[in-house]
């Protein structure tokens, strides 16, 4: 920027506010600036400018897994927020390990992120970190939430999708029905065995313990616990699972054990992931979890309180899911 004001006969400062097409400073003056910019081809010092406005335009994103559909459709909807407002992302993946999160958590603000969007690892019962991270950035969660007055959240209403697609399965004539669900420490767990229990109370049908089992997202747990639901002695005439991977697998070890997908034992999902279209025989029907939406939204929010610090206050936004039969 000296030697662009040195050769134009300008003051620093005038070359700054040319760069930028201050309206204080004249078209032509403008042009000239801009053109011997374009020579010595100039890029400005976004590290200067940043530090200069206290702010990075970084968002730190922490997920369970980069490689799940799921989230990497959530975090399309993410960065296509953010890239219109001028924000970069810095993604960091969890593997759903306590450890792992709170390591990123940590790094994402040692390297001067402006905030961060969070879908909770499953492993994550000691929830202490997000509580001393906010007094330092704020925090939104996304998908997997911490439902907290100082916090925002958006999420789906996992009850209300439960509630429905038992209900459906009830009026195509299963009674019996179990659940494939995920670990306790998820809120969406609760809200799902809920939906669940809700629906076969509402048309009067017995619950029973043994149809409900809870995963540790392992492929070993999954066979497990579906063996243990087929050794049953009035094993599940339809299995919903909270999430399409897992029907998967559960899937497979049906057929090695000589069943037949839809009509020896149907399945039903969370997720409506692309994939599922190629399967000969895919869930009977699905939820749709909107998660470009969910990321969208929660991008937005986090936006709010970056830049609308003194209006802001933390919210939830709940996203409708939405059944889905094939």
């Amino acid at each position: 920027m000296k030697k662009i004001a040195k050769e134009l006969g300008v003051s620093v400062s005038t070359v700054s506010r040319a760069l930028q097409n201050h309206p204080r400073i004249g078209a032509q003056t403008t042009e000239k600036v801009q053109k011997l910019a374009r020579e010595l081809h100039y890029e400005p010092n976004s590290r200067a400018i940043n530090f200069k406005n206290k702010k990075s335009y970084n968002i730190g994103v922490v997920l369970p897994y980069l490689t799940e559909q799921y989230f990497s459709i959530a975090l399309s909807g993410i960065e296509e927020t953010l890239a219109g407002k001028g924000y970069n992302m810095v993604v960091m993946q969890s593997r759903n390990d306590y450890e792992r999160e709170l390591a990123a958590i940590s790094s994402l603000i040692r390297h001067g992120v402006d905030g961060i969007l969070v879908s909770m690892a499953s492993e994550t019962y000691n929830k202490s970190h997000f509580n001393d991270a906010t007094h330092k950035v704020p925090i939104v969660f996304f998908d997997r939430v911490l439902k907290h007055p100082k916090y925002g959240a958006v999420y789906g209403d996992i009850t209300k999708a439960a509630f429905d697609m038992v209900q459906f399965l009830i009026t195509k004539g299963h009674q019996n029905i179990a659940l494939l669900n995920g670990p306790n420490s998820l809120q969406a767990t609760t809200e799902r065995e809920k939906g669940y229990i809700d629906a076969l109370r509402y048309h009067s049908l017995a619950i029973n313990q043994q149809y409900i089992k809870n995963l540790n997202l392992t492929k070993e747990d999954t066979i497990l616990k579906i063996n243990e639901l087929l050794n049953l002695a009035t094993p599940p005439e339809v299995i919903l699972a909270f999430h399409d991977y897992i029907a998967l697998d559960a899937m497979e070890v049906c057929k090695q054990r000589g069943l037949k997908i839809n009509q020896d034992i149907s399945f039903v999902t969370f997720s409506n992931l692309s994939f599922c279209s190629y399967l000969d025989n895919p869930p009977i029907a699905t939820v749709e979890q909107f998660p470009g939406e969910l990321g969208s939204q929660a991008a937005r929010l986090l936006l709010e309180a970056i830049e609308q610090p003194e209006t802001y206050v933390p919210r939830e936004i709940v996203i409708e899911p939405k059944l889905i039969v094939r």
